[in-house]
């Protein structure tokens, strides 16, 4: 028995546009999560009582690390103001390339606040050149995972596959739509 091959859906550029922001904002809203719990960290960190001992150079890597959090945040917000400031202008694939902007903008401040934050609480408790290797490496292992990876793989497409699931399923595009 062979598996049932999936069908392609055909939408059209409107239903394209929509289903890319509503994607777009469900990713948005896992890395939002992430960038509060850090940013709020980073916010109470100067108030707990190990702060003081912090170096000038500890301190200044502590506000590469809060303003990067900060950037970030409003990164990855943005969107939600962009549709806000757009709502009902039919401004969609607009909104949705912005934000696309921002998301990308909003990870890497999101990685150089991670970073940073490693770099820091390693060099706290351990040493500089401990810090220096785990910070390079937590630089390294997010951008093989949010960079390497996804660019590795962009051109993995199996074309073959696709032009047999279209003449299996019989289906044809209505006039204008694409695949998704």
């Amino acid at each position: 028995m062979t598996p049932e091959k999936p069908r392609i859906r055909y939408e059209d550029e409107k239903h394209r546009w929509d289903r890319n922001f509503a994607d777009l904002l469900q990713e948005l809203r896992v890395a939002q999560t992430g960038i509060q719990i850090l940013f709020a960290f980073l916010l109470t960190l100067p108030f707990s009582n190990g702060f003081p001992r912090t170096t000038p150079f500890q301190k200044d890597v502590y506000v590469v690390a809060l303003l990067a959090a900060a950037a970030s945040t409003a990164m990855i917000i943005s969107p939600v103001a962009f549709h806000r400031a757009l709502f009902r202008q039919g401004r969609k694939p607009e909104l949705v390339r912005y934000a696309h902007r921002m998301a990308t903008g909003g990870l890497a401040f999101l990685l150089i606040s991670m970073v940073s934050s490693v770099f820091l609480i390693v060099d706290f408790i351990l040493s500089r050149p401990m810090a220096l290797l785990l910070g390079g490496a937590t630089a390294v292992f997010f951008l093989i995972f949010w960079a390497g990876i996804p660019w590795y793989r962009h051109n993995w497409i199996d074309e073959d596959a696709e032009e047999e699931d279209e003449e299996a399923s019989g289906e044809q595009p209505p006039s204008g739509a694409r695949p998704e």
